[in-house]
């Protein structure tokens, strides 16, 4: 052992070893862990989801003064027993079903503590060989699902913001037509990006940071059911091109965060072949719908896709966070991003070592976040994951219909993944000046509501001049009972609030 073979010299520094617990004390500290997690998931149906706290009140409660010398393990868990319990919302709780996060697998909880005792650094493959190879392995796995060739790769991201930024940087950099790494991107003609009305706010900001200016992103109108409309995406591109600009990429999207929608993806990947433009498919809620057989044909065109992004931590229920990119074509990552660092020399024919991951993407740091997603996919195995996805869409098929039996209840979309959009409308509500006006000021307050009264939890859409109230299912703990549930409290909450603030002039006269 390194230890007996030292013999340091007299003059050395004594050790410092307050961070380096033994492995016995080491264990105790998790079980303890251990003994909260489980307490955690049996109490967790019968906690409000959320609580009524103000900024103020949480600050106080969660601050505390950092120690000149370390609390006990009593100490220590008292307060995190505090934090878990009486200071948190639960994304995975039954009744969560706002914005589009996860529940958090188990076995993923598990594979994270692994990850990171173990504590490997995937950018580097020297640094993490089991890593970066089960790394390499998922993201194969992920391309076959999405149809894509054997020359497919990609990386596991911190989420879909970050996947989307590699996949815009890399068309960006293989379609300019100049040697943009290098002379930027003044370099050449104006770029631009397509993407429909219903894109996630992020392509904004990748084009913010890739330098393009938000203005680069032409937002081409959509159909009825809030998908791109093709024969804008043509017009745009050929406005585009009489005014000297270089479209270089169209980003379709595979599960819009407001309604689920999904692009005409043939039509679209047509469009970008003729065009010779680059096709990136923001899959990031929707792309595990793959896996399941009777959604799987809502996203037929994504394999003529040269980019996609999606994220295990959103439908996968994965624990955060964890996006995927996947790339048509592995060498253009590192095409895009490769850089030489003398620092880090290594001769690959005699170590016989693989690809640093960390030369495929911005980060040179990255942790094994592939880790709990693959350990979830080993525990469940695809076809549970298959059942539960379609089941989660089925849910949302099932609210829509329970929308449309109650009276005071109105379907805003129609229901193409697993999110149901729907308002409040007090049924003896008359028409008249302002009724509009009224209705997004009511649902609006009544999201509020909701959301602070804590028995569920739903977010909203803003679908062209309408405020909806929106539930996502992506939760492998909701059901039918807790989708009623939402819509019972909708509809107490929401005659409530009309009570007190229906304007004289909408109020029905004898």
């Amino acid at each position: 052992m390194l230890s007996a073979m030292a013999d340091p010299r007299s003059d050395a520094p004594p050790p410092v070893t307050d961070f380096d617990w033994p492995a016995e004390r080491a264990r105790r500290f998790g079980e303890q862990a251990l003994d909260l997690w489980e307490g955690f998931l049996a109490k967790l149906p019968s906690l409000p989801v959320a609580g009524s706290w103000n900024v103020e009140q949480v600050a106080r409660a969660v601050a505390r003064p950092v120690p000149e010398d370390p609390l006990s393990d009593e100490e220590l868990f008292a307060y995190l027993n505090e934090v878990v319990f009486d200071w948190s919302m639960y994304p995975g709780h039954p009744r969560f079903m706002a914005y589009i996060s996860g529940t958090g697998t188990v076995p993923g909880a598990v594979a994270d503590l692994l990850a990171s005792g173990l504590n490997m650094n995937l950018g580097g493959w020297r640094l993490s060989p089991s890593g970066t190879e089960i790394e390499l392995h998922l993201i194969r796995w992920f391309a076959r699902q999405f149809g894509l060739p054997e020359t497919a790769g990609g990386l596991l991201t911190s989420g879909g913001a970050m996947a989307n930024f590699i996949a815009l940087k890399t068309a960006r950099d293989g379609q300019a037509g100049w040697n943009i790494r290098a002379e930027g991107i003044a370099g050449g003609p104006p770029l631009v990006v397509y993407a429909s009305e219903e894109v996630h706010v992020t392509t904004d900001r990748e084009a913010d940071m890739l330098g393009l200016g938000t203005g680069a992103v032409r937002k081409v109108a959509i159909d009825g059911d809030y998908r791109m409309r093709t024969d804008a995406l043509a017009q745009a591109i050929a406005r585009d091109r009489e005014a000297g600009a270089r479209p270089f990429a169209v980003v379709a999207t595979a599960g819009t965060v407001a309604t689920g929608a999904v692009d005409p993806l043939p039509a679209i990947a047509d469009i970008c072949a003729a065009e010779k433009l680059w096709l990136h498919v923001d899959a990031a809620y929707g792309g595990p719908a793959v896996l399941a057989d009777d959604l799987r044909p809502l996203f037929v065109g994504i394999d003529r896709a040269d980019s996609i992004a999606f994220d295990p931590h959103k439908w996968m229920y994965t624990p955060h966070s964890g996006g995927c990119v996947l790339v048509r074509d592995a060498q253009h990552l590192t095409d895009s991003f490769a850089a030489h660092a003398g620092y880090v020399h290594e001769d690959k024919e005699r170590t016989g070592h693989g690809p640093d991951l960390g030369m495929m993407g911005p980060q040179f740091s990255r942790g094994f976040q592939a880790l709990k997603v693959w350990v979830s996919l080993l525990a469940h195995g695809r076809r549970a994951y298959a059942r539960r996805i379609s089941h989660d869409a089925e849910l949302a098929r099932y609210m829509a219909a329970r929308v449309e039996s109650r009276p005071n209840l109105e379907l805003a979309a129609p229901v193409t993944l697993s999110i149901c959009c729907f308002r409040y409308v007090p049924s003896e509500l008359p028409p008249g000046p302002g009724r509009e006006e009224y209705l997004n000021l009511l649902n609006e307050r009544l999201m509020t509501e909701i959301q602070l009264d804590g028995r569920a939890y739903c977010s909203n859409a803003i679908l062209g001049d309408r405020f909806v109230l929106r539930a996502c299912i992506v939760n492998f703990r909701t059901e039918a009972v807790d989708c009623d549930a939402l819509l019972d409290l909708a509809v107490e909450l929401g005659a409530k609030l009309d009570a007190e603030l229906r304007p004289d002039s909408l109020k029905e006269t004898a």
